[in-house]
């Protein structure tokens, strides 16, 4: 029997696989969104640069400005010679005499004859604090310590010194430590302190105003004894002397 006519002797034909497709590339498979991506960056683009370029150029502007204040220093507000206790309090002294629309310099005479720049101080006769404010110039209720309502009620009186002075600065101090009273008075009658406060205080405010680096009056008010009240604020305050 041949093999032909027995369909048992044939032998198997091997199974054959389907063909697969080949694979699509990454690319191919998601390109319409890297469409979309390239679309938007084409877009995008020239708005990112813009703004870089911009914010580039602002930081470049701005480089002078800071840069130059590292090396120019700042204006002073006060006169240089006021000893380290007032300056301790000269950006607040520039801001009370323009709340208060007085001298910076005037302030600074009378804080440092008052106090020295010791906020805390209380003399014999009941002023207290910074300004060395009288009780009675306060409201019910103020902290009469408190440097903000200090420098108010002391510049409020300042200014009605100077009224009373026809803006005269040297018997506005006057006024200032004796009362309204000592503005009608020759000074001859005037009270032994106020007269010693007239003379510091034309002095140093004087030379605060003609801009000069030293003052020989303030030198002598320390010599009299402001040396002594200064050390105390300085202990206060924290400065080493």
């Amino acid at each position: 029997m041949s093999a032909r006519s027995n369909p048992r002797l044939i032998a198997p034909r091997a199974a054959t696989k389907p063909a697969r497709l080949p694979k699509q590339s990454a690319l191919l498979r998601y390109f319409p969104l890297w469409m979309v991506l390239v679309a938007i960056m084409a877009l995008a683009l020239p708005n990112i640069l813009l703004a870089t370029i911009n914010t580039t150029a602002r930081v470049v502007r701005s480089v002078p400005t800071w840069l130059g204040g590292l090396f120019v220093p700042r204006q002073q507000v006060i006169a240089p010679f006021f000893t380290a206790e007032v300056s301790y309090w000269a950006q607040d002294i520039a801001r009370w005499a323009e709340i208060y629309n007085l001298d910076p310099n005037l302030l600074a005479t009378v804080i440092q004859i008052e106090s020295c720049g010791h906020p805390t101080v209380r003399s014999y006769a009941g002023a207290q604090g910074l300004f060395q404010v009288m009780p009675f110039h306060f409201a019910p209720g103020e902290d009469q310590l408190d440097p903000e309502t200090n420098a108010m009620r002391g510049a409020n009186f300042l200014n009605e010194c100077l009224g009373y002075a026809n803006g005269d600065a040297g018997l506005a101090m006057a006024c200032y430590n004796g009362g309204p009273s000592v503005v009608s008075r020759p000074y001859a009658n005037w009270h032994e302190q106020t007269q010693r406060y007239y003379v510091w205080g034309t002095g140093i405010y004087a030379d605060a105003q003609s801009g000069t680096p030293y003052s020989e009056t303030l030198r002598r008010w320390l010599d009299a004894g402001g040396g002594h009240l200064c050390r105390q604020a300085a202990n206060t305050l924290g400065i080493m002397r």
